[in-house]
C-alpha cells in the first residue's frame, strides 16, 4: 500500500481556494521594537543655546561701536589735546598672545577628537594661561595711563575707551572663568565623548571674544 503523500502546509492553505493570512510585521510602524533609535540634532542645545548668545552680544558690542564712532566723527580733533596716546605698541603684541589662546583652543578641540584627553587639557591650560596674561598686560596698560591723567571723568575721549575696552576685559574675564571651569571637568573626567556639547560651547564662545579684540583694537587704537 503506498504511503500517503501530505502536501505543504502552504499547498494545503491553498485548498480551500483562500490565501494564507499575511505574516506579522517584522518591523517598523507603530510597533515600538521597530522604531529606530532617536536621531541626535546636529546643534546640541548648550551649542546652539551659545550661539543665540553670542548674537545678543554681537548686536551690543554693534552698538557700542556704533555710538563710539558717532562720538569721535563728531569731535573735531580725536585725540583731544593734552590727553595721553594709548600704547598702541604694546597692545599689538597683546593681541598676538589673545589670538595665540585661540589657536591653542582650537589645537586642544582637534586633540580631544583625536580621543588625547592629556593633550587636550594642557592645550587649554595653555590657552587659559594666554587669556590671562592678556588681561595683566591689559590692567597694566590702564594704570598707567590713569597715572598719565586719562580716566572716564577725562571727556568722551576716556569714557568711550573705558566702556569699549572694559566691556570687553569683563567678557574675557567670564570667558576665561568658564574655560578654567570646563578644564577642570574635563581634567576629571566628568565630560564624557571626544566633543562633548559643554567644552564645544565654551570653546565657541572663546572663538568669539578672541575675534572681537581686534575689531576693538583698529577702531579704538589705529583709527
Amino acid at each position: 500500500m503506498s504511503p500517503i503523500l501530505e502536501s505543504p502546509p502552504r499547498l494545503r492553505s491553498h485548498a480551500n481556494g483562500r490565501l494564507p493570512p499575511a505574516p506579522p510585521p517584522t518591523g517598523g510602524g507603530d510597533d515600538a521594537d521597530g522604531d529606530s533609535p532617536p536621531r541626535r540634532g546636529a546643534l546640541d542645545n548648550a551649542v546652539l543655546g551659545t550661539l543665540f548668545f553670542i548674537g545678543a552680544e554681537v548686536m551690543f558690542f554693534a552698538g557700542l561701536v556704533s555710538a563710539f564712532w558717532v562720538l569721535r566723527l563728531g569731535a573735531a580733533v580725536w585725540p583731544p589735546p593734552l590727553q595721553p596716546r594709548l600704547p598702541v605698541g604694546m597692545t599689538g603684541v597683546n593681541t598676538l598672545v589673545l589670538l595665540g589662546s585661540s589657536i591653542a583652543v582650537a589645537a586642544a578641540v582637534r586633540a580631544l577628537g583625536r580621543g588625547d584627553r592629556g593633550a587636550a587639557v594642557r592645550r587649554f591650560a595653555a590657552a587659559a594661561g594666554l587669556g590671562a596674561l592678556f588681561l595683566l598686560v591689559q590692567g597694566y596698560e590702564w594704570i598707567r595711563l590713569v597715572h598719565f591723567g586719562l580716566t572716564m571723568a577725562s571727556g568722551v575721549y576716556g569714557a568711550t575707551f573705558y566702556t569699549l575696552i572694559g566691556a570687553h576685559a569683563l567678557h574675557v574675564l567670564a570667558a576665561l572663568g568658564w574655560l578654567g571651569v570646563t578644564v577642570a571637568l574635563l581634567a576629571r573626567g566628568r565630560l564624557a565623548g571626544r566633543r562633548p556639547a559643554p567644552l564645544r560651547a565654551c570653546a565657541l564662545y572663546w572663538h568669539f571674544v578672541v575675534a572681537l579684540w581686534p575689531i576693538l583694537y583698529v577702531s579704538v587704537y589705529l583709527l
